[in-house]
């Protein structure tokens, strides 16, 4: 457990042990599962750790010396390892008797989701021996916190720099021997020229991954969001456009604007131009050339619904619902001829829970993908009026939104 977490729990052992003579006094009768009441003739101070015990967070369980449960606040019974007087999970009856020989121990233990329901949990424990009775081990104070969500977090933080570390590797190496490459070669103009290219082609890939890197840990906290403000749905597909057309041209790939006019979001323009922009971009890079993608909005159940579809490769079944995991590639080896980081389509599904929204994709092998980025409307919305140029409706919105994604993208 964390510091502040051993803090705590010090602090409600401190409790119990003010609490154990009301346990006590009312050990002769059977507690039931919502008999939290002190005992008749409890010390005032009794009843009020008992009642403190009883609106904190942590898991709290006094066992006597033969594992009688003589106390369980909500908290834990809400764990569902207490029933009646009895402690349902052997691992915590295991600590509690290492206790009562060594004194005081810390364990993690797992408990299934069969009886904290909503899936398994993680339980930070400490356990302490109150007293020792006159030729007999004393009652034993088992408090509980959940570290589910910090022991998430911290896989999540290992998965991450795990990522960066091998992501930046393969930019950085190649920059290596491409410098290497041309230094051997300094008497070939044709070869250094070539080679030069190619490092310029490492070096833009490296500053996309380090820009990217730095856009999601603002968007993951590291930096408080803004305040968000009207932002209207129109200048966000033309900036993204614009700022894609370049790419687009080179492969001689139509990027065709439609849907309602007119619609305004509560947001960031800048975060919200960057997520459209993610998914033009990656829209353009895998798909065919000569193809058209179609990027337009409309409002639905109060919420602006930015799609941008296209006739790219698709994906397959299975790997539809890893793809705004951070540098998740399904196609490795094209994701690199591409240039990609994986991180765009992560760096666009927060962007879209900061924004209270959310992303989404339809998609088929060979058929293409319809990816739909969800952004509250505002009560400054005017009544949504058609483009003139909007392509067909299942252009724009292609198949049924599912929380899936498309192969290879980034």
């Amino acid at each position: 457990m964390s510091s502040s977490v051993a803090l705590l729990a010090g602090l409600v052992v401190g409790l119990v042990g003010g609490v154990l003579v009301a346990a006590l006094l009312r050990r002769s009768r059977r507690p039931g599962p919502e008999d939290t009441a002190p005992a008749d003739g409890a010390a005032p101070e009794a009843v009020l750790a008992r009642r403190l015990l009883d609106l904190i967070d942590p898991a709290v369980v006094l066992l006597d010396a033969g594992d009688v449960v003589l106390l369980a606040n909500p908290a834990a019974r809400s764990l569902g390892i207490v029933r009646d007087t009895r402690l349902l999970v052997p691992e915590l009856l295991e600590l509690a008797r290492t206790v009562r020989d060594g004194g005081r121990r810390r364990a993690e233990v797992s408990l299934s989701s069969s009886l904290v329901g909503g899936g398994p949990r993680q339980l930070g424990v400490l356990g302490v021996r109150l007293e020792r009775g006159p030729g007999s081990p004393g009652p034993v104070a088992l408090v509980l916190q959940d570290v589910t969500e910090a022991r998430r977090v911290e896989a999540v933080r290992r998965d991450f720099v795990a990522n960066v570390g091998h992501e930046l590797k393969t930019p950085v190496g190649a920059l290596s021997l491409l410098a290497e490459a041309i230094e051997d070669a300094a008497d070939d103009p044709t070869t250094v020229r070539r080679f030069a290219s190619r490092m310029t082609h490492e070096a833009d890939r490296l500053a996309r991954l380090v820009r990217e890197l730095i856009d999601l840990s603002r968007l993951q906290g590291g930096e408080p969001l803004p305040e968000l403000v009207p932002v209207e749905v129109d200048t966000v597909i033309a900036e993204a456009v614009d700022r894609t057309k370049l790419a687009a041209t080179a492969k001689q790939i139509a990027i065709v604007s439609g849907g309602e006019r007119g619609l305004v979001v509560k947001g960031v323009e800048s975060q919200l131009a960057t997520a459209v922009t993610n998914l033009l971009a990656n829209a353009v890079a895998y798909s065919p050339e000569h193809t058209r993608i179609a990027v337009g909005a409309r409002a639905r159940a109060g919420f602006a619904e930015i799609t941008v579809t296209d006739s790219g490769i698709g994906i397959p079944r299975e790997d539809r619902s890893r793809v705004f995991e951070r540098f998740y590639r399904v196609d490795q080896s094209r994701a690199s001829r591409t240039g990609g980081t994986g991180l765009g389509l992560a760096i666009v599904k927060h962007v879209a829970t900061n924004h209270g929204g959310s992303v989404s994709v339809w998609s088929e092998e060979g058929l293409g993908s319809t990816f739909t980025l969800r952004v509250p409307l505002t009560d400054r919305t005017t009544t949504p009026t058609p483009a003139g140029d909007a392509p067909a409706e299942h252009d724009l919105a292609g198949g049924p939104a599912a929380a899936h994604a498309p192969k290879g993208r980034s």
